[in-house]
C-alpha cells in the first residue's frame, strides 16, 4: 500500500493535516532541544521531512531516514536526504544508545507491535536522548470521535477515488485509529518504556498529538 501511495504521500499528509503538517513538524524539531551536532533517527521517515528539518535546525547534525518501504526512501533521496536505510522499526540494525533523537511522523499507528517498537526505539536512543512523535489520535469525547472518524473516512474515500480510482486507498488512516491508543495512553506507554519527562501538545480537539519524551539514564553513547 505504501509503495502505491508514495508519490502522493506528501500531498496526502498536507490534506489530512488541514495544511498544518509542516508547522507541526517544525514545532517537533524546535522544541526537541537536541545537543550540538546530534545524530538523529528519522523513523518511518516517508519522504524524509524530519531529516530535512533537523538538518536546517541543527547545523552539523546527521540524520538517518529509516522506512520499511523502499519507494519512500527513493523519494527521500531524491529530495536531498543523503542517508536512508530500509529497516523494520521492531528490529533496527543499530547499536545500543547511538541516537541523540528519534523522530516519528504518523508512523506509530502502523507498527505491528507498538510496545516492541518502543522497546527497540528506547534501545537505540542514548541516555537523555529525545523521542518525538507526531500522530493522529482519537479525541476523548465520543461524539467528537465519531465525527472525526467520519470526516477522515470521507476525505480518504474522496482522495483515493480522485488520485487512484479506489475509495479504500486512504481509509487506512481512520482504520488504524480504531485500534490505536489515546494520547494519554501513549504517554503512559512512554513512561513505562523509560521516558521521563513526557510532554504533549494536542491539536484539532485531540485528533492530532505531539509527544516529546526524554530517555532516562546516564550511560554514555556508543558509536553507531
Amino acid at each position: 500500500m505504501f509503495h502505491t501511495i508514495a508519490p502522493r504521500y506528501d500531498f496526502i499528509t498536507r490534506v489530512f493535516s488541514y495544511g498544518m503538517d509542516r508547522r507541526w513538524k517544525r514545532a517537533c524539531v524546535e522544541r526537541a532541544g537536541l545537543s550540538e551536532n546530534p545524530l538523529v533517527l528519522d523513523l518511518a521517515s516517508g519522504t524524509g521531512d524530519f531529516s530535512r528539518l533537523v538538518a536546517r535546525r541543527y547545523p552539523g547534525s546527521r540524520a538517518l531516514a529509516v522506512d520499511l518501504t523502499e519507494r519512500m526512501l527513493q523519494l527521500a533521496r531524491a529530495h536531498g536526504v543523503a542517508r536512508a536505510v530500509c529497516a523494520d522499526a521492531a528490529s533496527l540494525p543499530f547499536s545500543d544508545g547511538c541516537f541523540d533523537g528519534v523522530f516519528i511522523g504518523y508512523g506509530l499507528r502502523n507498527f505491528r507491535d507498538l510496545p516492541a517498537a518502543l522497546r527497540e526505539i528506547e534501545r537505540v536512543t542514548r541516555p537523555g536522548g529525545m523521542l518525538v512523535s507526531l500522530d493522529f489520535f482519537l479525541p476523548a469525547n465520543r461524539w467528537l470521535r465519531r465525527l472525526y472518524l467520519g470526516w477522515l473516512y470521507a476525505q480518504g474515500a474522496f482522495w483515493g477515488l480522485v488520485l487512484h480510482g479506489q475509495t479504500r486507498v486512504y481509509t487506512y488512516i481512520p482504520d488504524s485509529l480504531r485500534s490505536f491508543v489515546s494520547i494519554d495512553e501513549f504517554s503512559s506507554l512512554l513512561r513505562r518504556a523509560g521516558y521521563r519527562p513526557v510532554d504533549t501538545r494536542r491539536f484539532i480537539l485531540g485528533g492530532i498529538g505531539i509527544h516529546w519524551a526524554a530517555k532516562e539514564s546516564s550511560i554514555e553513547r556508543p558509536p553507531l
